[in-house]
């Protein structure tokens, strides 16, 4: 490692005054002072002075100074002029931009490392970035220099994967870690510990940190217990042994530190301990717009969009199954302490700044061939996972809270949000049976929109062999999907018909406008949106963000949302567009495509609190999963919602064309349900 490193430095010092290769010396200048950087950085971390610029900022205590220089090109300010962004590379340095684009975005991944004290992360992109280099001197035209930086680029995915993918599955099982020593040790009521992460700092991070060090502990405490409790009672309504498990995973924007530490204690409390990994963007952790983990700011969600398909580059056949094998491998190694593995705890943030994202004309993109190898891919990442953390044995919670940037009323919109989250369970419980004992009568739901939305759309419901015993609709009061408010199952797919729009919804982190879904047999027959002028690139919008390249999907959750009073405190500050899924998906009817809300757990027996049995639990598609299991899963589940304001009617119809309403005009008519209007009247 040591003569690899004197190598790997002293070629970087020389390129960054060669003029070697005279098109491309601009972005190797750019990157090598990068990477010269950020090894200053980890030798700082690890006790090691010098003379560079970091070191200097590191002296004087600056350390938002270092996070802004290490982020300065992958900032909106920064980015129009950056490498990172492939319409400039291309301007710069013509057909092989684009490529070296994706070189630097994958270098740029290797900051958390520094601070991690991982040097093999730093030193493995140096190499890269040098073979690339080399390869560039000796490569004679444009076609054998694109050629030689995919190879090269080809090669490093395929021999890390043996070294990155048994990393990332060690840290889930991980409790000592930085993450950890960060929350557990350090002075959470001065900000300055932000910087330790190494993920970017921004103001937001700095004021929701300094928010929650001014709440007192009793709102501290009722935050986290909310957490853990339904966390707790994810496990008793599924019948599941928490006691056998030891290992929860904790996913979180820095800055709620003060929360997280105090879901620590009452997790212990429950006999478990607690593991944070980052959301890594690397290309082992598969770049995406939603990295798993705990993540910092992400001013800049254009540059993930343009980048999220670099391994268009090289992905094959082959790559699919190296990186198969290497999971299997890692998990393997980790055998027993994924057995472990009790789920994870996931705090999500809403009220970041909203962009509308760009098509990059040289973005990098999969072609049909390596869309087909990534749902593969996707599909064999969950067999393994599955084979290895049983998803029948564990659970999950989920909440969500907003950032300062959300509005100046930040402080005000945190507080409801509290109140959104700690509703009371047993009124909603009883309202939500009223709600399900009707449902239960009837075979078709009937969803019409209103105030300009097109949708008329026909659901067809499951068929009860014993409705003293059984029902349809899960009543979902709080546990592991926070906040209360809702009713949901799984649609029988033949018979389910019709059109599906929303004027505008945010879908994993993207805006739809005007998406409009044509549904047949409970699958997505077409589909197109406003975005874009071009027609055919919304349907790639869609086709990529939505569908995730499967060529359709099917309905995999029907469900009614009963939280009024998210509704309304959402329209009282003016921030529907800033409410994440998990509580956007109560304020409405929703539709979720892809997999059930029960996948692959199937034969979980799973009852109400009235003691019925919930019976749909599967569909056509996932009943594959006996005889046809490739068949079986889509690995993705996207909720749409249609927000009261455009609902005309929601209806069930029995078998004799009887029918009740349940909502209209947006508000509950069903009798038994009129206590949820009052939120209304506020």
């Amino acid at each position: 490692m040591e003569e690899r490193l004197t190598l790997a430095l002293t070629r970087i010092r020389e390129i960054e005054n060669e003029e070697g290769v005279m098109a491309y010396q601009p972005f190797f200048k750019v990157v090598s002072t990068f990477l010269l950087d950020l090894y200053e950085l980890y030798s700082l971390n690890k006790g090691v002075e010098s003379e560079g610029v970091i070191t200097a900022l590191w002296k004087d205590g600056d350390y938002q100074g270092i996070n802004d220089l290490l982020y300065k090109d992958a900032i909106p300010e920064g980015y129009d002029n950056s490498f990172l962004n492939p319409d400039y590379a291309y301007g710069v340095l013509g057909y092989a931009g684009p490529y070296l684009s994706a070189i630097y975005t994958e270098i740029k991944a290797a900051i958390p490392d520094a601070y991690e004290g991982y040097l093999e992360g730093i030193l493995i992109r140096m190499e890269l970035m040098l073979e690339v280099y080399s390869s560039l001197l000796v490569a004679d035209g444009e076609t054998e220099e694109i050629n030689s930086i995919k190879d090269i680029f080809y090669w490093y995915v395929s021999d890390y994967y043996e070294t990155e993918i048994p990393r990332l599955i060690k840290s889930q099982f991980e409790v000592e870690n930085l993450a950890f020593n960060i929350v557990t040790k350090e002075d959470l009521n001065n900000p300055s510990y932000l910087y330790k992460y190494g993920e970017r700092v921004t103001i937001n991070e700095i004021r929701v940190s300094e928010f929650l060090s001014s709440l007192p502990e009793e709102d501290i405490d009722k935050m986290a217990a909310t957490i853990v409790n339904g966390y707790r009672d994810g496990f008793i309504q599924a019948g599941k042994d928490l006691s056998k498990k030891k290992y929860a995973n904790i996913r979180y924007h820095i800055g709620f530190e003060r929360v997280i530490k105090a879901v620590i204690d009452k997790l212990s409390e429950l006999g478990l301990e607690p593991v944070m990994y980052r959301g890594r963007r690397d290309i082992f952790a598969k770049r995406n717009l939603n990295p798993i983990g705990y993540v910092g700011a992400n001013e800049l969600l254009q540059l993930d969009y343009d980048h999220r398909e670099d391994m268009g580059m090289i992905l094959d056949g082959h790559l699919v199954n190296r990186r198969v094998e290497c999971l299997k491998v890692a998990y393997e190694e980790n055998r027993e302490a994924a057995a472990l593995f009790a789920g994870p705890i996931v705090i999500e943030t809403f009220g970041e700044p909203i962009v509308d994202l760009v098509s990059r004309e040289n973005a990098i993109s999969l072609n049909e061939s390596q869309r087909k190898n990534n749902v593969e891919l996707s599909s064999q990442n969950a067999e393994i996972t599955a084979k290895y953390i049983d998803p029948e044995q564990r659970s999950f919670s989920i909440i969500a809270f907003p950032m300062p940037s959300i509005s100046e009323n930040y402080k005000e919109i945190f507080k409801d949000t509290i109140k959104i989250n700690t509703l009371d369970v047993n009124k909603y419980r009883k309202i939500q049976q009223t709600i399900i004992d009707v449902l239960d009568k009837h075979s078709v739901a009937h969803v019409v929109g209103n105030n300009g939305n097109i949708t008329d759309l026909y659901v067809k419901l499951w068929e009860l062999k014993d409705p003293s015993k059984e029902t349809k609709f899960e009543n979902c009061v709080a546990d592991v999907n926070i906040p209360v408010g809702e009713v949901f199952t799984s649609p029988v797919l033949e018979g389910t018909h019709g059109v599906l729009n929303v004027k505008k919804v945010f879908l994993n982190e993207q805006e739809y406008k005007d998406l409009t879904l044509e549904i047949e047999d409970g699958y997505i027959k077409s589909y197109s949106c406003a975005n874009f002028s071009d027609p055919a690139e919304n349907r790639k919008y869609i086709e990529a963000g939505m569908l995730f390249h499967h060529e359709t999907l099917p309905m995999g959750e029907f469900a009614i949302g009963t939280n009024t009073t998210a509704y309304v405190i959402a329209r009282k500050y003016d921030i529907e567009q800033y409410m994440p899924i998990l509580i956007a998906e109560k304020t409405g009817p929703h539709f979720a495509f892809g997999d059930t809300c029960y996948s692959r757990e199937e034969e979980v027996r799973v009852y109400n609190p009235d003691g019925k049995e919930i019976v749909a639990k599967e569909n056509s598609a996932s009943a594959l999963r006996k005889t046809e299991p490739s068949k079986a899963y889509f690995n993705c589940h996207t909720d749409i919602t249609i927000p009261y304001d455009e609902l005309g009617l929601l209806e069930v119809i029995d078998e004799n064309g009887e029918s009740v309403k349940i909502i209209e005009n947006g508000r509950f008519v069903l009798e038994g349900c009129e206590e949820l209007n009052e939120a209304f009247l506020d």
